[in-house]
């Protein structure tokens, strides 16, 4: 069974240079050919495609502004593409942005509930889960306090806690296996191995070809939008073997 098609997909952004914010910019530009406003299209994808079967891992390569990090957010459904399709059959669980999802005059464990909310669960669902997302993210005595008083780095292990916990079909990860110290991630890396173990699909977004070889079946490399390289890792990893 598929988990993720990507057909076609390109994704076409407009850049607005000298963009006018007052009334004395505006009216110097009638006068100033440099003050007046210039746009510029921007292709980040161009034509890309690619398939993921249901229990597979596919690690997304490539340097920044390659158009990874765009084509994680049109999978999750946060943008829309410009051209061609993508299908999902699952829950996702998109962690992509610090901060996506969370309200930072909210405490943590408001966020909790919030966060699980726009996965499509109910506060009742989420109760029984609680004490284990909480314990995983080490974040126990700093639950009932605000997320704006988080450092980045607590916002991403409440983020893949809560995530990791609501058992998603679809695991969308943008460097987030970099979070916290050697410790906690090797505790994510633990659970990333479990979930794949029991047939979760993963796309991983990661500038480490080492980490893509153990955690991915296949690969794709992508330059300036495009897919530049492809294939399968050689032997394919066992998700059983990342939990040794």
């Amino acid at each position: 069974m598929t988990a993720v098609q990507v057909t076609g997909l390109s994704k076409e952004f407009v850049l607005r240079h000298n963009r006018a914010m007052g009334i004395k910019t505006k009216f110097l530009s009638l006068f100033h050919q440099s003050k007046r406003e210039r746009r510029e299209r921007f292709l980040a994808l161009d034509d890309v495609s690619f398939r993921v079967a249901q229990g597979e891992a596919l690690g997304l390569l490539g340097h920044n502004g390659s158009g990874k990090s765009t084509l994680l957010q049109i999978i999750a459904g946060i943008l829309q593409p410009s051209a061609g399709t993508v299908t999902v059959n699952g829950r996702v669980a998109p962690l992509i942005q610090l901060g996506v999802g969370f309200n930072p005059e909210l405490t943590g464990l408001e966020n909790i509930f919030l966060n699980a909310s726009l996965y499509g669960f109910l506060n009742r669902e989420i109760k029984p889960m609680l004490e284990a997302i909480i314990d995983f993210s080490e974040l126990s005595q700093f639950i009932d306090t605000p997320l704006k008083n988080y450092s980045s780095g607590m916002q991403m292990r409440l983020g893949f806690s809560v995530a990791v916990h609501l058992q998603p079909d679809i695991l969308l990860a943008d460097e987030i296996l970099a979070v916290g110290d050697q410790d906690f991630q090797k505790k994510c890396h633990d659970r990333i191995a479990q979930m794949r173990a029991d047939g979760m699909t993963l796309i991983l977004v990661s500038h480490s070809p080492e980490q893509v070889e153990r955690f991915c079946d296949q690969y794709i490399r992508l330059d300036h939008g495009r897919v530049v390289e492809s294939g399968r890792m050689q032997p394919a990893p066992s998700p059983t073997a990342l939990l040794g």
